[in-house]
């Protein structure tokens, strides 16, 4: 039923970690397109059948979603009204079935939105999100719809259902429970009410970041401020001020854009400048401004505590939780206790290293959070001789793709393809066709890589077409998007290790999409758990940091020689270094997260106070702050549901990814049989099976916590 990712894709959290220009004041409709015909919802006459980007005016979005949207009513209604007994086909299959036209707009819509938003693009997220909030419900809290759902599923044993059949069944049965199907009418109602405001909220929630996000900038006019900051940087950092309209000759923005603000952390020596730049990307939705977030962020965990009652749930988290590997909050927070304890330890160590650091350098102050990153990489330096500057030209753009394409030839024999001539969303864009070993077309990829205001940040995946095979074959369209730092002109897009793996991690994604071999779409590629969905992308950033895998690809982008062997044991000498910050400062956004989800109340909770007490409860150490502040939180608050409960997930995969990354290296990491298991067992299945189910099959056992904490040192 495609309905079912329709609203959760209407905030685009959509599998990553996420500037765009202030949206306008006005409340009016945006204008009809001039064009008689709107390109989306023709047949797209496209290599293999890509959005026709070039096309498709913002414009042409609003019509045909409310268009698509009428489209899915009558095929609704024709289930509802069919005078035949109750079958899966008639009833379960054709709701999967229905809604194509919609799915299809939605898909591309905030793919785009996403990715090269504009005024038109944003107004149109404000508008559709409580429409199709309302479409959804319609759909799930339709009793006679309910009824001819509910009376396939009390016959499922005597039906003659393939497994992948009887999960769909399964699922969709489980959607509309939970979806407040079998409330009484009252309850209903206010569920409705709820999930409309959740939806404004969240859209609401996402404008004010961006907004928040794009007003600030540093202004540097002192060379002497960049310490070691790349060249390249700097002259991003020019390019950025001369855009603003800063008229100097020697002068530099700096921004909220983590390839900007992070680099300027890591070099900077003006101390006073990093905690302006530090405290701006902190504070972000929490400023008192028109762009504040603390009263959404209050009334939406109300909310979902609210609901989460109507549905006879302890919590939201519980809620939520319920329908996890996870299956409920204990077991999340038995997991969390297990890894923070060791990883705020060794944050404690690291922090003491860098105090000395700081000692020596003659600043009589203790460790502060904007000095953090500074310091780190001057204790690299000192300990393992290992300058993450030094590293950047081996990690060209184009060549770590080169490399991403050259491990997924070497496990699986993919072959890339460009095409120059496909349309795209932006002239950045990167588009290739993917080919089995044996020339076979396999699924479309696009690259989208650099920041830029129109894009949200942090690195995601879309299927702009999911994997499907009911009647016909259809390939999927996948899009890796990232926020790296663009070439300048005299440089082109260097990346930082961190930046690679981000690259690993995504085309894990991307082959989690692409790899699919099922029949139904809601059931295909990604479409699994939230902490299992996390799984095949963190497998992926294992392959990065290998010596056969840095050899394909890390060759200086000027002189052509390959990374120095010594450096590769200088990479892997220091994984494990900082673990301690990464860990504690991921899982205290963990913690947050549940703390958030696990009231029981409806009481609205003031944020910036709740988020002070739910960090000193974990013992936060004040020199750390979450990954993601409540303010900033865009997870879980961007989107009705999102990572709501849910942000756990990425600690929880990661247990996965280390166990079944051993299975490679107890043969070879670059092992075809065992890569031809991990696609048949995980990576073609989608979600058509339970999470643990799969890892068994794979793996012929459950997953172990211990591979965890020995790769990031915490053992």
């Amino acid at each position: 039923m495609k309905n079912r990712y329709l609203v959760a894709a209407s905030a685009a959290i959509l599998l990553a970690a996420c500037s765009e220009a202030p949206a306008p004041d006005t409340e009016e409709t945006p204008a009809e397109p001039v064009t008689s015909s709107n390109p989306l919802l023709e047949e797209w006459d496209t290599p293999f059948g890509v959005p026709p980007f070039d096309r498709i005016a913002s414009e042409d979005y609003l019509p045909a979603f409310r268009a698509s949207m009428e489209m899915h009513d009558a095929e609704i209604d024709a289930i509802i009204t069919n005078t035949e007994a109750p079958t899966f086909e008639n009833t379960i299959e054709a709701l999967e079935l229905s809604g194509s036209e919609l799915g299809r707009v939605a898909r591309v819509f905030f793919a785009v939105d996403g990715a090269n938003s504009d005024d038109v693009t944003k107004e149109t997220r404000k508008l559709i999100a409580p429409e199709l909030s309302a479409h959804n419900d319609n759909i799930v809290l339709n009793k006679d719809l309910f009824e001819r759902v509910l009376a396939v599923y009390e016959q499922h044993e005597n039906l003659d259902l393939s497994p992948e059949q009887l999960h769909l069944l399964n699922e969709t049965h489980k959607q509309f429970v939970r979806s407040g199907a079998s409330l009484e009418d009252a309850a209903q109602e206010r569920l409705r009410e709820i999930n409309a405001e959740l939806a404004e909220l969240a859209t609401q929630f996402s404008e004010n970041l961006l907004n928040d996000t794009n007003e600030f900038e540093l202004l540097v006019t002192d060379r002497a401020d960049f310490g070691d900051l790349p060249e390249s940087l700097v002259a991003l950092a020019a390019e950025e001020a001369q855009r603003r309209g800063h008229d100097c000759d020697e002068c530099w923005v700096f921004t909220l854009q983590r390839p900007s603000i992070n680099p300027f952390l890591q070099y900077s020596p003006n101390r006073e400048l990093r905690k302006q730049i530090f405290d701006g990307y902190a504070m972000r939705g929490d400023n008192d401004n028109d762009n504040d977030n603390k009263a959404i962020i209050s009334r939406m965990a109300s909310l979902r505590a609210e609901s989460a009652a109507l549905m006879g749930y302890d919590s939201h988290a519980a809620f939520i939780l319920s329908d996890n590997m996870a299956e409920n909050p204990d077991n999340v927070y038995g997991l969390l206790d297990q890894v923070w304890t060791p990883a705020l330890a060794r944050s404690k160590e690291e922090r003491a290293d860098m105090q000395a650091m700081m000692k020596a350098d003659g600043i009589d102050d203790r460790l502060r959070g904007w000095d953090w990153r500074y310091y780190t990489e001057k204790v690299r330096k000192a300990k393992f001789d290992l300058d993450d500057d030094a590293l950047r030209p081996y990690f060209e753009v184009n060549a770590v793709r080169d490399g991403v394409f050259g491990l997924a030839t070497a496990l699986w024999g993919l072959q890339f393809e460009e095409l120059p001539d496909v349309p795209r969303w932006h002239p950045d864009q990167q588009v290739f066709e993917v080919k089995e070993a044996d020339g076979s077309h396999l699924a479309i990829l696009y690259l989208d890589y650099f920041a830029r205001e129109s894009k949200r940040g942090g690195a995601w995946m879309n299927a702009l077409r999911a994997q499907s095979n009911v009647g016909e074959f259809v390939t999927p369209i996948v899009t890796n998007n990232f926020n790296f730092p663009a070439p300048t002109e005299g440089s082109p897009s260097l990346l930082s290790l961190t930046n690679a793996e981000t690259f690993f991690h995504e085309f894990g994604h991307a082959l989690h999409g692409m790899f699919s071999n099922v029949r139904y779409e809601s059931l295909s590629g990604t479409s699994t758990p939230r902490d299992f969905v996390e799984f095949p992308s963190q497998v992926m950033e294992n392959w990065m940091r290998e010596p056969e895998v840095l050899r394909m690809f890390a060759n200086h982008y000027e002189t052509g020689e390959p990374i120095p062997q010594e450096v590769i044991d200088k990479i892997n000498a220091s994984a494990t270094f900082n673990q301690g910050f990464t860990t504690v400062e991921y899982m205290a956004a963990a913690y947050l997260d549940m703390a958030y989800h696990v009231l029981d109340t409806t009481e609205e909770v003031e944020p910036r106070g709740f988020e002070d007490n739910a960090m000193a409860d974990i013992g936060l150490i004040e020199e750390i702050i979450p990954r993601y502040r409540s303010g900033y939180f865009a997870h879980i608050f961007s989107n009705p549901v999102g990572y709501s409960s849910g942000y756990y997930s990425y600690i929880w995969s990661e247990i996965l990814d280390a166990d079944a990354f051993m299975a490679f290296q107890e043969t070879d990491v670059l092992d075809q049989e065992t890569a031809a298991r991990y696609r048949e067992e995980i990576l073609s299945r989608g979600g058509t099976r339970p999470g643990m189910e799969l890892y068994r099959n794979f793996r012929g056992r459950d997953p172990e916590i211990g591979p965890l904490l020995e790769k990031r040192g915490l053992n």
